[in-house]
């Protein structure tokens, strides 16, 4: 058996993933990064207010991706199987999940904004502008939950085109209502980060028509039936919570130390705040990559283990390995080159500039951990069957390392708004090594289907 996969299929079969992926995740990602640079052209109050209910958005986005995730680790198995049943039924209850926590969303967002953003910043002008700005986007966090988790589960039987075109139409009618609607053109209004907010939701519900439309229609896998959400399915309910759980909190642990991280960075000062928000969002724009690998990689390793292959799968997980390592690279690259040019798109203090400066090369040097570490657990270890591992491992590093030390650095011997944001993204780079053990130990292969 060779060192790493030869067949020239692997790498299409990958690669054609991992494209349609990219390309609904980039595009998914300009959607927010197009509300952050208008806001910013508009005034750096507004882009802070809009960055830090983006982190909100994020902290959703991982958990329904974890909600979706659970499904396609268990899904993809049958997929490899060619039992379709099975995952219709799963998909059900997914989403029941699912929109329960984009109401919920909604409902504190749009009940509380003030309040669930004083846990981000103590700056007044930016809570205020980041509350017009959740005025309209709280409702999208429903929509957003129901299409996400949706076009996430469809990946696990390989329909990844049509998350593309709907996220493309999205940020169409995203682009033009912003301008329309935060600067005041063509005799619209000019209602600044209120008019982002409401160009956001309308744009959502663009995608969700598309994907209903989608599933009633264009699906010949699946044919899926809305009213089989109705029901509560008791026999797949303990598959699904027992593979799932651990993928969500795993997910929702992610998104909660980037909250938590915002919130840090959010009372060191506004530059530090307009600072991170900018490279939060060039960090978010840089996932889509590492996403991409990891969704890509899912899929091959559950439908192989599904079919019964296990015998490819270490080929196939050294192989993986060093893609990953080349996306990370490539990655790092990407920011470097395009760090000057977005700052420039920016009406910023020279404090906040400078600070951006330095935030965006200490990204562009974890990010090559990220690449590998995370992929690594979602990708392959989690999508071979070991849930918990990710669990573990995430919430240990967030909440006994890199929280702490941040912590620590900024409020205990108040350094520099750098160092702090250094020890917020060290666990990145850290985490390399007991992923790196795991994974090629081999010892997460497991058969999650039951017999149909």
């Amino acid at each position: 058996m060779s060192f790493v996969v030869r067949e020239k299929g692997f790498y299409k079969w990958f690669f054609a993933l991992c494209a349609s992926i990219a390309l609904q995740g980039i595009i998914t990602f300009v959607v927010n990064f197009t509300d952050n640079l208008m806001i910013g052209i508009y005034n750096q109050s507004s882009m802070s207010g809009v960055a830090l209910v983006n982190q909100i958005q994020y902290l959703l986005l991982q958990i329904s991706s974890g909600i979706a995730t659970g499904v396609v680790v268990l899904t993809a198995q049958y997929w490899g199987k060619g039992e379709t049943e099975p995952i219709r039924r799963i998909i059900a209850l997914g989403m029941k999940f699912a929109l329960l926590t984009g109401a919920f969303f909604t409902f504190i967002t749009y009940f509380y904004p003030a309040q669930c953003l004083s846990l981000l910043t103590n700056e007044a002008g930016i809570i205020e502008q980041g509350v017009e700005y959740l005025t309209y986007i709280s409702f999208t966090f429903f929509v957003f939950t129901f299409s996400n988790t949706l076009i996430l589960s469809y990946r696990s039987v390989e329909s990844t085109k049509i998350a593309p075109i709907a996220a493309l139409c999205s940020l169409i009618v995203n682009v033009i209502l912003n301008y329309m609607l935060i600067f005041g053109n063509f005799g619209f209004p000019e209602m600044g980060a209120k008019g982002a907010g409401l160009a956001t939701l309308l744009a959502r519900l663009v995608e969700m028509v598309i994907v209903i439309v989608y599933v009633k229609i264009g699906d010949k896998k699946l044919r899926i039936r809305f009213l089989d959400w109705l029901k509560m399915d008791w026999e797949y309910l303990g598959d699904y919570l027992r593979i799932s759980l651990p993928v969500v909190a795993a997910s929702a642990t992610w998104g909660i130390g980037q909250f938590l991280q915002t919130s840090i960075l959010g009372h060191v000062g506004a530059s530090a705040i307009a600072a991170n928000s900018i490279s939060s969002t060039m960090f978010q724009t840089s996932t889509v990559f590492f996403r991409a690998t990891s969704g890509a990689s899912a899929i091959i390793i559950g439908k192989t283990i599904g079919a019964g292959q296990t015998d490819k799968i270490r080929t196939y997980s050294r192989t993986l390995q060093l893609i990953f390592l080349g996306f990370g690279v490539i990655s790092a690259l990407i920011i470097m080159l395009l760090r000057g040019f977005i700052i420039d798109y920016y009406t910023l203090t020279p404090e906040a500039r400078s600070l951006t400066r330095t935030f965006m090369l200490i990204l562009a040097i974890t990010v090559v951990g990220t690449s590998y570490e995370y992929p690594v657990m979602a990708g392959i270890i989690q999508s071979g069957g070991d849930t918990k591992y990710g669990m573990i491992v995430d919430t240990a590093f967030i909440f006994l390392f890199t929280l702490p030390l941040a912590y620590i650095s900024a409020f205990v011997f108040h350094w520099p708004a750098e160092v702090t944001f250094m020890f917020l993204k060290s666990d990145q780079i850290v985490k390399c090594l007991p992923h790196g053990i795991k994974v090629n130990r081999y010892r997460w292969i497991r058969v999650l289907t039951r017999e149909v």
